[in-house]
């Protein structure tokens, strides 16, 4: 298999996984992710979860604190080595508000297997971008 095919194929997976997060279809995301799967969100305020039902759990409380929850897409990239990069958008009205709050995130993502291993989500962006490149690199 070639490389650019193995990049194209790890984009799909991860567009596949972002699209059902952003539908809040848990159930379809969570194919997505090993079991024993890590998700840094301490960069973020939130902490640390491991395994696929503290990662549901997690979520489900993320999702339930909103009555109006958006992501967008701004970028992502394969780095290679198994690693994404991605720059995410959330726009959320929290729930019984009647405004908006706005957030601009970077997640770093490490696969095995066709299946997420490690999130690490940032809110520097630079910072988590030099992240991804130093692992893609510590892992070619």
């Amino acid at each position: 298999m070639s490389e650019e095919s193995t990049t194209t194929e790890l984009l799909e997976l991860a567009r596949q996984a972002f699209e059902a997060l952003s539908r809040g279809d848990l159930d379809t995301f969570l194919t997505y992710v090993a079991p024993d799967a890590v998700w840094d969100f301490v960069d973020t305020g939130v902490g640390t979860f491991a395994g696929g039902a503290v990662i549901r759990d997690t979520l489900e409380g993320w999702f339930g604190a909103f009555d109006d929850l958006a992501f967008e897409l701004e970028e992502i990239l394969d780095l290679g080595s198994g690693v994404t990069f991605a720059v995410v958008n959330q726009r959320a009205r929290p729930a019984g508000s009647q405004e908006y709050v706005r957030r601009r995130e970077a997640s770093v993502g490490v696969w095995h297997d066709s299946l997420i291993s490690r999130v690490t989500t940032y809110l520097d962006i630079d910072e988590a971008r030099a992240a991804a490149e130093r692992l893609a690199q510590e892992r070619g």
